[in-house]
Formats: structure tokens, sequence, C-alpha cells
């Protein structure tokens, strides 16, 4: 039985056949990416984290306790420094093995990377569970932490490299499907989990460790489905439109590239990964404190009372906790809508001014946040940080397109993996500054209110660093270019014309089923996560 199930997961049994739809692959993309997603809409269980043993109220750690004695202390709650490394520990691992797994994944097939992102997505959720159960941080650090984000490098990339596949001739639309998944998973996951924590939660319990175990066991059906639904082309295969059009084959296959050990070592290499690290590194460390930090600036403003977080009744938290859930939402809403809006732009206006713009933008709009908010209110404030998030999702939909445009296509995806590297060092600066520095601020005496204003300013300032260095980029020498014998020859056998008789790209008559089935995974969850996402964010312009 496990020789034939090992051997069911090989790659070459997910070699497409005649007559494939390959409009069933995006879907299943989707559904890996959709639950992989909810990393950013962690922060949503910050704060009833922050109460796991006091539940009413926190029981905070002496000050004089160690940091290695609280990784084991049950009888005091844990605060949102500590917390917040779990966001660090994702996005670390999601970086690292994005580049350690990217070959192989191209060897073992999507089919086996999705599975292995599901028992580590999955599996680190339900051991994060226990170690909240057993009110163990260490537990909950190795769980959720490394081994989910072991889990999201490989969800990452896999669906990114199979979709590029499928449309040689709509890069832009494939990527764009691929990593849209990803932002919109907290516009889904963040009102669940809310739903999910006000069901469990009682007397004895703030109903996290329960809603983690429920989310595990919906993920895992969801990404194993979609694992399971993955193809991958035949080796000579092409879309109707390459074969009706021949005058667009050069463009779609450029054997001309970069290597990947040369362009790694670049200026160009390591100026667009500082690029990608800053832009990251302000969005990041923002989305990780979404939630408490809308509720901690605002407090009661947030149900139309004048009062301070501290001066509101259990079911008055509850309340603003269920609003700035919307607000998480939200900002995924918006993340989701940049990766398209932002990559379309950059067609037009070129990838480094879409850049330029998001850093003076986004610079104007960290800096003038804390001040917006005290003068407009929460309306607006929420939207400068939607108009923010865009910009974080554009980020990463447009440097996929910039690495081609200076290193070609055809080592793309393995440059992309390196790459990812600066979210890595980006998932450790973001959350740590905005943690520390709002530690720092609240154990100074400075209000609740006031106490991310002095983080909004740095980011600006991260904001100010990247629009330099972003004018700093320079196309790459032709010298570094090469057309290697054995790239031509992979070249030639994808687009020689009648190796491969085109398949009606409607695919057979049942894949039409099929992949409404598989459409209808997709698009009802996300349909959902946005009206649960407007209604509950539609109080913060009241």
């Amino acid at each position: 039985m496990l020789p034939y199930f090992v051997a069911f997961l090989d790659r070459s049994r997910t070699v497409a056949g005649p007559g494939f739809n390959r409009w069933m692959v995006p879907p299943a993309a989707m559904c890996i990416h959709l639950s992989i997603g909810m990393a950013y809409g962690f922060s949503v269980f910050w704060l009833p984290l922050t109460r796991a043993i006091g539940i009413d109220h926190s029981i905070p750690c002496p000050e004089t306790m160690p940091w290695y004695e609280k990784l084991f202390t049950t009888r005091h709650d844990w605060d949102k420094p500590l917390l917040g490394w779990l966001y660090t520990l994702f996005f670390v691992f999601l970086g690292s093995s994005a580049a350690l797994f990217g070959k192989w994944l191209e060897h073992a097939g999507p089919r086996k990377a999705g599975l292995a992102a599901m028992v580590f997505w999955c599996g680190g959720m339900a051991i994060g569970a226990i170690g909240i159960y057993w009110h163990q941080l260490w537990l909950l650090w190795l769980g959720t932490g490394v081994l989910g984000g072991i889990g999201l490098g490989l969800g990452y990339i896999s669906p990114v490299s199979t979709l590029l596949k499928w449309f040689p001739d709509r890069r832009g639309m494939a990527t764009g499907m691929a990593i849209m998944g990803f932002g919109g998973g907290a516009m889904i996951g963040s009102p669940l989990a809310d739903l999910l924590m006000r069901r469990f939660a009682s007397p004895n319990s703030v109903g996290v460790w329960e809603t983690l175990l429920a989310m595990a066991g919906i993920y895992a059906v969801f990404m194993t489905i979609g694992s399971m639904a993955y193809r991958v082309p035949p080796p000579d295969w092409q879309p109707n439109a390459v074969a009706r059009n021949h005058d667009k084959i050069p463009k779609l296959f450029d054997a001309s590239h970069v290597p990947v050990d040369v362009a790694c070592k670049t200026v160009q290499f390591w100026l667009l990964w500082a690029v990608l690290c800053l832009n990251v590194t302000a969005g990041i460390g923002v989305i990780g404190m979404a939630s408490p930090m809308i509720q901690e600036m605002f407090g009661g403003r947030l149900l139309g009372m004048n009062a301070s977080i501290d001066q509101l009744t259990r079911d008055q938290m509850a309340q603003i906790g269920t609003v700035a859930a919307g607000f998480t939402g939200l900002l995924s809403l918006f993340n989701i809508a940049g990766r398209f809006f932002w990559a379309s732009i950059s067609d037009w206006i070129g990838r480094q001014n879409t850049y330029t713009i998001f850093f003076i933008l986004g610079a104007a709009l960290y800096c003038g946040a804390p001040m917006i908010g005290k003068s407009a209110g929460v309306g607006a404030f929420v939207s400068v940080f939607c108009v923010i998030l865009t910009m974080y999702g554009g980020g990463f939909a447009t440097i996929p397109a910039y690495l081609a445009d200076l290193f070609g296509t055809r080592m793309v995806g393995a440059i992309h993996g390196r790459l990812l590297t600066a979210w890595s060092v980006a998932g450790i600066l973001g959350p740590g500054l905005v943690n520390y520095i709002n530690d720092a601020q609240l154990r100074s005496g400075v209000p609740k209110s006031d106490a991310y204003d002095l983080i909004l300013r740095v980011m600006a300032g991260f904001m100010v660093a990247g629009f330099f260095l972003n004018l700093l980029v320079r196309p790459v020498s032709r010298s570094l270019y090469t057309t290697s014998e054995k790239d031509h020859a992979i070249d030639l056998a994808e687009i020689n014309d009648g190796k491969h008789d085109c398949e009606p790209e409607s695919g057979k008559p049942g894949s039409h089923v099929v992949a409404g089935a598989l459409w209808a995974m997709a698009i009802i969850p996300l349909a959902w996560g946005m009206w649960m996402t407007m209604e509950q964010a539609a109080r913060l312009w009241r």
C-alpha cells in the first residue's frame, strides 16, 4: 500500500493527459494559497492569548523573569512581543524553505510538494494548539512557527511554478492568480477564527487552541483536494494561442538568460533584495500587529464610545475584537487588489517606476497616519492602511517581473526563490521592531493610543531608504547572459511544431464539471470572507 501511495505522488503521475483543462489548475492552487494565507491573519489571536491564563484579564510575567523561563511558564500569560516572534518564524522559514526546496519541487512535482505543505502547515497548527493547551510557548513556536513556516514555503512556491508552466502566454495573470490566494487567506481566516473563538470561548478558555485545531482540519481538506487536482503539462505542450501565433514564440520562450549563480552575485540582485526587504519589513510589521494596533489606538471609539481599551468590559472587548478582525480582513482584501492592480500598472510604467511610487507614497502615508487617525477618525486611518497594503501586495506581484526584466525568464523561478530570503529577514525586522518599540513605549509611560506613532515614523524611514536604493538599479550587462546548448534544446522541444497536437483549452466534456467544482471551492469561501470582511469593516467608517 505504501509503495503504491509513494508512486502515486511521483511527478510522472501528475503529467496531464490529452484534453486536460488547464483552467482546473488555478483553483487548485488557490485552495492551497487561501489556506496558508491565514498566516497574515494570526494577529487576531494575539490579544486573546495575552490572557489565556487569566481569561478575563492578563496575568503578566514578573519583570525580573528571564525570557527563557517565559517559554515554559504555566502560571503567567504571554505578552505581545513574545507572541510576535511566532509571526517572525512564519516568514523566516517561508523564505528559507522556498530557497532550499525550489529545485526539489521541480523534480518532486507539485502534488508531492502540495501534500508536504499540508502536513507541515496543518500539523504545525495542531502542535501549536497543544502548546496553547499546555501553555508551553516553545511548543507553539516550534509547531505553528517553525513547522508551519516550512509548510508556508512549500505551499507558496508550488502553485507559482505550476501555473507559470500552464500559462506561458499569460505569465502576469498566472502569477497574479497564484499570489492572490496567499494575500486573501486572512480575509477568510480572520473572520472564521473570530467566529470559532467566540464559539469555543468558556470560563476556562479563550477558545484559541480549539480554533487552531478546527482550522487545521478544514485547511487539511482543502489543501489535500488542491494537491490532488494538480497536473503539470507534457514537456512538448503549448497553448492554442502559441500554436496559432508563431510570432509570439520568441517572447514566450527565450533561452537567453543570466544563470542563477551569476545573477545572485550581481549588484542588481542585491539592490532588489534590499528593495523587497524594506518594502516587506514595513508592511509585514503593520500586518503582524493590525488587530491589537487598531484596538489599542482607538479603544471604545470603535464602538462609538469615548473610552480607552483599559476601560472596556469583557463583552465590549469581544465586540472591538470582532471589529479588529474586520480590519485585518479588510487589509487582506486590499492586499489582494494590490497584487493585480500594481502588477498591471507596472506593465505600462515599468517596474522601477512602480516601486518609486511605492516608496514615495508609502513614506507619506506612514508618516501621516497617526495625525490622520487623531484628526480625521477611524475611517480615514483605515483608508490609509488599505492603500499601504495595496503597495505591500503589489511589491510581491511586481518583483518576479522586475527580476525577469533584468535576468531573463528562464531562471527567474530559481532567482525569485533566493530573493525570497529578503522576506525571511523582513519577517525578523518588521514584527521585531513593532513589538519591541511598542513595548518600550508602553514601559516608558506612553499611552496605548499613542504607542504606535514612533513605529510608523520608523516605517516611513524604511520607505525613504528603499526609494534611493531603487534608483540605483540599472540594466544587467549583456555579457552576463548565456544560452547553453542544453537550454536551447529544451526551448526547441517546448516550441517545436508538430511534436504535440494542442488539445482544446476547454478540455474534455466532463472536465467542465470538475473545473466548476474546484472553482466553487475557491470562490465560495473567498466570497464569504469578502462579505464578512465588509460587514465587520463597515463599522470602521461609522
